[in-house]
């Protein structure tokens, strides 16, 4: 990552689109036990305010499981890959048009087969069933395969099976990252801005193509991703480029 970003952006002319498992928070062995490092929360809220408002968190996760690791933060938001959206830190979430919740029987089977994959653990969002092999990443491919006969034979026809970072998610077509962005720009306080996003894995491609869409820039973490413009070395980088961005555009 060039030493020299966080002098190139305007604050009064750009919007923050951050993910963050793998972003802003390290992985853990599973999602219900990682640790937000001291002094985060304090970093988004001070960019939140320096951006006047321009600012998201764009995560797989659920907005109330955002809410639930970041309080007493609250950000405009988006959760389950674009299915849920808030455009007011202070108002509910609102769903996408084409966010329809995956069927009961369908949770029941995809949970019967996993017993035959010690390790791999099932969350139900909703509009979303992941599949964490976090504590087991020798499942990696015998998974996907499982999941992909599992999707043509017991999921309905707009089901898609999509890959993160030691996770693999079923959710309907129709929604994603990038349709996400798309709605926060064409609201205030995005509307007008330069769009940034900051995202680790294949999941966030979506927001990244979006915001090119819109003359902006990605950035991943970890490694070079397809559209991203460069990269971060780890969730702790970006933390402190997000505290210097804020602190060099203060003094500016």
């Amino acid at each position: 990552m060039r030493g020299d970003i966080a002098g190139t952006f305007d604050l009064d002319c750009i919007a923050l689109f951050l993910d963050v498992d793998g972003t802003l928070l390290e992985f853990a062995p599973s999602p219900q036990t990682v640790v937000v490092p001291e002094g985060l929360v304090l970093s988004l809220a001070r960019a939140e305010s320096a951006l006047g408002g321009a600012l998201a968190l764009v995560s797989g996760r659920t907005v109330s499981d955002l809410d639930r690791l970041f309080q007493p933060l609250r950000t405009r938001a988006s959760g389950v890959h674009g299915a849920e959206i808030r455009f007011d830190p202070m108002a509910p979430a609102v769903f996408a048009e084409r966010a329809v919740a995956l069927p009961g029987r369908m949770w029941r089977r995809l949970n019967a087969m996993l017993t035959d994959f010690p390790g791999a653990v099932a969350e139900n969002k909703r509009f979303s069933f992941a599949v964490h092999y976090r504590a087991a990443p020798n499942l990696a491919a015998r998974l996907r395969d499982a999941l992909r006969r599992f999707v043509c034979d017991e999921a309905p026809p707009d089901v898609e099976l999509i890959e993160g970072r030691l996770v693999y998610e079923l959710k309907a077509r129709g929604f994603d990252k990038g349709m996400a962005v798309q709605r926060f720009m064409a609201r205030p306080p995005f509307a007008g801005r330069t769009p940034i996003f900051v995202g680790d894995d294949a999941t966030d491609e979506d927001g990244f193509a979006a915001v090119a869409d819109l003359r902006g820039f990605a950035y991943s973490v970890g490694r070079s991703r397809p559209g991203a413009t460069d990269a971060f070395a780890d969730p702790t980088t970006v933390s402190q480029w997000l505290d210097g961005f804020v602190t060099e555009q203060v003094r500016a």
